[in-house]
């Protein structure tokens, strides 16, 4: 009997670890969704200078990219950013419209657990966010037991989106 047992907890283990693993949008989608696919083509912002420093600062540790691209058309502009949960990238799209987060789309994620930043409970918590001069958010953020290093994933992304933007306007 204990011997099915730490079967049963071994096969309940590894299939809830590989649930929160997934592509839920690819990239090229989610532009196309954003511009109704009409995409524009995209242009790169360099992460050197006070540039580079103000994102380092805000990720707390170096990026691993010198360049990073976006795409905009008129006040709207989308960047699909990538930074590391607890030990996997989450990639997440934003939509920047105004120098406010208009969206946030969670597009694949490789972490094991803490996939429930994904859902729009979460994400709608950005809506109309703002960055404020020190880099911070101008609204909190509430977290999700368990997730944890996903959601500060996602709060330094929205960060370094809207400093980005702001840097193109």
């Amino acid at each position: 009997m204990k011997k099915y047992s730490l079967t049963f907890l071994f096969l309940f283990l590894t299939v809830s670890a590989l649930h929160a693993r997934g592509t839920y949008q690819e990239p090229a989608a989610f532009l196309e969704d954003t511009f109704k696919g009409n995409v524009p083509v995209a242009k790169k912002i360099w992460l050197t200078g006070d540039t580079g420093k103000t994102v380092t600062t805000i990720l707390q540790h170096k990026p691993d990219r010198l360049r990073v691209r976006y795409w905009k058309q008129e006040q709207r502009s989308a960047w699909i950013l990538e930074e590391i949960g607890k030990e996997k990238p989450i990639t997440v799209g934003f939509v920047i419209n105004n120098n406010k987060i208009e969206r946030v789309k969670v597009l694949i994620f490789r972490e094991s657990r803490g996939d429930e930043v994904r859902h729009d409970f979460f994400t709608r918590q950005f809506s109309e966010a703002k960055i404020k001069p020190d880099t911070s958010l101008n609204q909190n953020i509430d977290g999700i037991s368990g997730a944890t290093m996903s959601v500060r994933a996602l709060t330094k992304l929205s960060r370094v989106a809207l400093f980005l933007s702001s840097k193109i306007q």
